[in-house]
């Protein structure tokens, strides 16, 4: 065995997150039949089978007030809508069972929060701005205090949901406009960090928006934030192709629209050094292209399809992997299979999903036999479950964690494989770092 000398490697660990929201799983697990993997064989535990086949380790999940009192004129009959706390409290503590990171996602409302509804909670609404943020952060608190005892205490905390645009019922914009309540909304915000901060003082805190592309929103809304000293640590971004446009400026047609994430993302970095970037949410639809409130066709990119989707994601974790300040990829609602595989039509019980998404990794149509998972064929030989399926791909985005400086040797010299594992080539040959040589 070949010794490899004169190498001195110096190795700086940064740990990189990805997976999904996976809020839906447990009405999955009760009405449908399941998941099925690359071999189509029946998956028993959707969690550890991403955490040990895919390389998934990190796991976010949305929290309500009170998701049975959510307003008669919104949404009634949305069936994803029931993460109380007993909800989140038993699926976050399976998550943080597995070994994996929990992330929790406060929506601060009793039904979805985002760009377009910033409703308060029916149960503080009406109340006063001091009021207000007290509780706020009196909810954060008993939230937080719950999963503690519980042995689910949160890696990540969101506090709020997609909230450039407000909170609460107090609206802001990214931009100057009259009306505006940037004092409520930052105590707001303020009273939730401080909140976990005391809970959670490991836990790190993510402000999450829905303009990912917009270099001038996110200047100006972060850079509020920053001028106000509201304490958090992650810049967490939704990015969905069809909404917010392509991932870089290759892909844009005018090349003199310079959005794309890509180009956000690094200008994040520019005006923010000191704050990490995380895609909280994203997916591409593989069937049924959307029509309603869709911004770009980005089909000349990504087609429509399983293969589209699959291409997608590929070139969304290839294109963050260089990007230092990218930290995590959440994938939005992976666990989708459809309305559930014995509904009620008539009572609608067991119904839980009214329709179809189309942006999972797993085929929606009913089945009692299992949802076979997504996947462009067979792999080849020479090939993985990673060169097929698009869950398999996002792992590398984990795998490309150790950022290496050698000595003694010319920087050309040390390789990453395919499966993360760091390597010096020399005179043909490859070694590991303790010496090892590796049959090619």
């Amino acid at each position: 065995m070949l010794a490899l000398a004169c190498v001195c490697v110096c190795a700086q660990a940064r740990t990189r997150y990805v997976g999904g929201d996976i809020s839906m799983l447990p009405q999955y697990e009760q009405y449908s039949s399941g998941y099925k993997n690359v071999n189509g064989q029946k998956i028993s535990n959707l969690i550890t089978w991403l955490t040990a086949e895919c390389g998934w380790n990190t796991f976010r999940v949305r929290i309500f007030v009170h998701p049975d009192q959510k307003a008669p004129d919104y949404q009634q009959t949305d069936y994803a809508i029931v993460q109380d706390l007993a909800y989140v409290t038993a699926l976050g503590k399976r998550i943080k069972d597995a070994g994996a990171y929990f992330m929790l996602d406060f929506h601060y409302s009793d039904s979805w929060v985002d760009a377009l509804h910033i409703q308060a909670p029916a149960a503080w609404k009406g109340a006063s701005e001091e009021v207000m943020a007290d509780s706020l952060s009196a909810y954060t608190h008993m939230v937080l205090q719950t999963l503690k005892a519980a042995g689910a205490t949160p890696d990540f905390v969101q506090v709020g949901n997609e909230i450039m645009y407000g909170l609460c019922g107090m609206q802001v914009h990214p931009e100057d406009k009259s009306g505006d309540n940037w004092t409520g909304y930052l105590g707001l915000l303020k009273a939730g960090c401080n909140a976990v901060r005391e809970e959670c003082p490991n836990a790190q805190i993510i402000i999450h928006t829905d303009r990912p592309t917009d270099t001038g929103y996110n200047s100006y809304y972060y850079g509020k934030l920053r001028d106000n000293e509201v304490d958090f640590d992650i810049i967490g971004l939704s990015y969905y192709p069809f909404w917010h446009g392509y991932l870089n400026a290759a892909q844009v047609a005018d090349k003199s629209k310079k959005n794309n994430l890509v180009n956000a993302v690094k200008n994040l970095k520019t005006l923010f050094p000191n704050k990490r970037v995380h895609i909280v949410e994203t997916a591409y639809n593989f069937q049924w292209w959307p029509t309603a409130g869709v911004n770009y066709d980005t089909q000349d990119a990504w087609p429509c399809s399983v293969q589209g989707q699959y291409n997608f994601v590929k070139d969304l974790v290839d294109n963050l992997i260089p990007l230092e300040n990218v930290d995590g990829i959440s994938y939005w609602f992976p666990e989708d299979a459809g309305n559930g595989d014995n509904v009620n039509w008539t009572t609608k019980e067991g119904l839980v999903e009214e329709n179809w998404s189309n942006r999972g990794f797993w085929d929606v149509k009913s089945t009692t036999s299992g949802h076979t998972i997504n996947k462009t064929g067979s792999p080849q030989s020479g090939q993985t479950a990673a060169d097929v399926c698009a869950p398999y791909y996002m792992g590398k985005f984990v795998e490309s964690t150790q950022d290496i400086e050698a000595v003694g040797e010319p920087a050309s010299a040390v390789k990453k494989l395919m499966n993360g594992q760091v390597v010096i080539e020399r005179n043909g040959n490859i070694y590991t770092l303790d010496g090892k040589r590796i049959t090619r």
